[in-house]
């Protein structure tokens, strides 16, 4: 397991790339106006000491030292122990919507975006419940199990887009029975399950009866709904520039509205509430509240205890490159010129 203290520092990491820049710029400037001075044989006659490729080699070396430095500020840490601790809370799935039409732009800067903003933001949040994560459209798809890494979590989070399920479509009874199955059964934790979505359902009456049985399993369900009553289209996006709008077998073009309604009946059959998505911090507030009411359950988590810092190796290997950048020199090295492995010639006066 490894932790990092100072992930800001990782920003110095974007000079490298202007270093780059500017050291072209300038061996591009230097050889036009050597070539003002003297032809490539004469230069090489006049400065038969100077290497061709040390400037290139120092800039490696600045670059692995700045590269190594870096990370040595960032500190990386290194779990060492992993031990068994026991933790009181609730076990949470998160169940997200990923069909087409989470990317109408009704509700800024679209459905999906949201969605996976306020899960962020209740995980934020949390202390010591578990949470998995479900991303479903025509189908669901266990996107992360039961766990108690919230980093972990909002990286999978992160990773979530509409073309992570072939099947499209709306299918919410999946994503509740596939949530059934991350639960344990032999630890009785209390159960809920997080429906985060535009509200458009093709599963039909199914979904109702999936409710009843996440009941019957002991599972509240609450749902968030993310979008507008009025609706909008589903752009159709080519490297982030709108290139048209989804129609429908009519050419018309589709209009996806926000379905309070099959939200606020999954709510009431779930034992749960219906949650609008549209003011994340009333929306996180709501639910913290509801989380808090509900009675926690302990249970055992496994978690790393003990973490050692990592940043001497990194800085030590920063200082090390730099020493070399600052001590090679332009000109070429004796042993490496006596091996001549570029078949250079001598130039000799007269």
């Amino acid at each position: 397991m490894i932790q990092l203290d100072e992930k800001i520092y990782f920003t110095f990491l974007l000079i490298i790339p202007i270093m780059i820049v500017i050291f072209v710029i300038l061996q591009l400037w230097k050889h036009k106006t050597q070539k003002k001075f003297a032809n490539t044989q004469l230069l090489k006659r006049l400065t038969p000491s100077k290497s061709s490729f040390k400037g290139t080699l120092k800039l490696l070396f600045l670059i692995l030292g700045l590269t190594f430095l870096t990370l040595g500020l960032v500190n990386p840490k290194i779990g060492t122990k992993l031990e068994t601790v026991k933790r009181e809370g609730v076990d949470i799935v998160f169940a997200v919507d990923v069909s087409k039409s989470m990317l109408a732009e009704d509700i800024a800067p679209n459905r999906l975006e949201k969605s996976k903003r306020l899960v962020s933001e209740i995980i934020n949040q949390l202390a010591s419940d578990r949470i998995g994560i479900i991303a479903y459209a025509g189908q669901a798809f266990p996107q992360l199990p039961i766990t108690t890494d919230y980093g972990a979590a909002k990286m999978f989070l992160q990773s979530m887009n509409t073309d992570m399920l072939s099947s499209q479509g709306t299918a919410i009874n999946e994503a509740i029975d596939l949530a059934a199955t991350y639960y344990d059964d032999d630890e009785q934790t209390n159960r809920v399950l997080f429906i985060i979505s535009d509200g458009e359902d093709h599963s039909g009456g199914s979904t109702l009866d999936a409710v009843d049985t996440a009941i019957d399993e002991g599972i509240r369900i609450f749902t968030i709904g993310v979008g507008k009553k009025k609706g909008g289209p589903i752009p159709i996006k080519q490297n982030g520039v709108v290139e048209s709008l989804k129609k429908d077998a009519q050419g018309e073009v589709v209009i996806t509205k926000l379905n309070e309604q099959i939200l606020q009946e999954i709510a009431d059959d779930g034992d749960g509430l219906y949650i609008d998505g549209s003011d994340t911090s009333k929306a996180v507030s709501l639910i913290r509240e509801q989380l808090n009411q509900m009675d926690k359950k302990e249970f055992e988590a496994k978690q790393f205890a003990e973490f050692k810092d990592q940043f001497q190796w990194f800085l030590g290997a920063g200082l090390f490159f730099l020493f070399l950048e600052v001590f090679l020199l332009d000109r070429k090295t004796l042993w490496l010129k006596k091996l001549n492995l570029f078949n250079d010639k001598n130039y000799t006066n007269g």
